[in-house]
């Protein structure tokens, strides 16, 4: 099962890079990538600072961008700056290859910050005691698997610590959210990023570090709006209510929110 979805996946990948192309090449200045076809200004893009971090992110890939997130990672890298001048640490539950993180650590310059960036990982794709009965029915282990034989999830820590080595203020946890959280050793925290695309610990993982974010810290999910993702979304809806705050959803497929500042 595992090796048909490995398939379809490289079959999908094909298909959706061709029809990203397609806009791109029939209409001017259109962004057509990452599930997003925007005729609005992009000229982020070619903002040299822009480039140089989303580089860095691409590095962590090995070099080669097969994610083509430049939108995405506009709104983490604006998210992140946001957060730096808080007080508190970072933290990403769901951090895989380490593109964003990466990005975000060389446009901020990391370890002049003083702060410790805390990046939470099972690198090994998704832990079957947490997937929902629905996510299961929907794919959601065989599709782990096949994006991890795929390589668009890491599967070796080592890698990953090998990647963010350039810094000194980070620390990479290797298991399963939730079980891993207390591990995160602060009481601050100025950014959150979950992006883990499952909603069990995704849902603990906000829980848990609510009460630790710091007035105005800034909290980004990487799967809200995501076609295919509404379990995530509508779990993530939930804990909202019971918060009582809101959240913004991002045409990116990302929503966010931000800690009152009360």
């Amino acid at each position: 099962m595992a090796h048909t979805w490995s398939m379809r996946f490289r079959l999908a990948w094909f298909v959706l890079r061709t029809a990203y192309w397609i806009p791109r090449t029939i209409l001017p200045d259109v962004y057509s990538n990452d599930a997003l076809i925007c005729f609005n200004s992009h000229a982020f893009v070619d903002d040299p600072e822009f480039k140089r971090a989303y580089q860095r992110g691409v590095q962590a890939l090995g070099g080669k961008d097969f994610y083509h997130w430049e939108w995405r990672v506009h709104v983490g890298l604006w998210a992140a700056a946001t957060a730096s001048h808080l007080e508190g640490d970072f933290v990403e539950c769901g951090v895989s290859h380490g593109f964003l993180s990466s990005a975000v650590m060389e446009n901020l310059d990391w370890d002049r910050l003083g702060k410790t960036f805390y990046l939470l990982d099972t690198f090994e794709g998704m832990d079957e005691r947490f997937v929902t009965a629905l996510e299961r029915k929907a794919g959601a282990l065989t599709k782990s698997k096949a994006a991890l034989d795929f390589g668009i999830y890491a599967n070796s820590a080592d890698q990953v610590r090998a990647n963010f080595s350039q810094w000194r203020n980070h620390r990479v946890i290797a298991g399963t959210v939730p079980e891993t959280l207390d591990e995160v050793d602060t009481d601050r925290v100025a950014f959150l990023h979950i992006d883990m695309n499952c909603a069990p610990p995704e849902v603990a993982a906000l829980k848990y570090f609510w009460p630790k974010l710091t007035p105005g810290a800034v909290v980004l999910l990487d799967d809200y709006t995501q076609r295919g993702r509404d379990e995530q979304r509508q779990a993530m809806d939930d804990v909202a209510k019971e918060l009582g705050i809101a959240i913004c959803a991002l045409p990116t497929g990302q929503g966010l929110l931000l800690k009152p500042a009360r």
